[in-house]
């Protein structure tokens, strides 16, 4: 998928959850994509380091950024059509949701593959769901189906008693 991107002139987001174990991931992919330039984005580095990357990234310096969910919202870039989340299965539906919708903003059609572990009995049963929810609802403006879908996983929570929070 990475290949593919670069190759019709895009640029791809990896995300990765653990800042831990997140440059390894990213010398795996430039090992397994020489032709790649790599960089890496999270919300642990230095600000000046992490501003130097993401300006390498939107001048298309770097043409995969491997990052943690910083890239969740705000960052509007035309030029980034595929996005990749590692271990899927540990985010939630609305997170998912906004991650996939970093993608396809330009004139290029947008990809969004969601990598779980092989072993489906690592899975839960609300992790599955949530996959699944995200895989039946892939047209635009599904938007309230996966709010809707959350909220039932989720609950809605007590919005005027002692247990609301947020």
């Amino acid at each position: 998928r990475i290949l593919h991107e670069l190759q019709r002139g895009g640029q791809v987001f990896v995300v990765h959850d653990r800042v831990q174990t997140i440059q390894p991931l990213a010398a795996r992919i430039e090992a397994l994509v020489p032709e790649a330039t790599v960089g890496v984005g999270h919300g642990q580095m230095e600000k000046g380091a992490l501003e130097k990357v993401l300006v390498r990234f939107v001048r298309a310096e770097i043409r995969v950024l491997v990052c943690t969910t910083i890239i969740e919202s705000g960052i509007d870039m035309p030029g980034v059509n595929t996005i990749l989340v590692n271990r899927a299965h540990r985010m939630g539906l609305a997170q998912l949701y906004q991650l996939r919708g970093r993608v396809g903003r330009g004139h290029l059609r947008g990809y969004c593959t969601l990598i779980v572990p092989d072993e489906q009995d690592r899975l839960t049963k609300k992790a599955v769901h949530r996959l699944q929810v995200l895989q039946d609802n892939q047209e635009l403006g599904a938007g309230m189906q996966v709010a809707t879908a959350d909220m039932e996983l989720r609950g809605s929570g007590d919005l005027l008693g002692d247990s609301q929070h947020g």
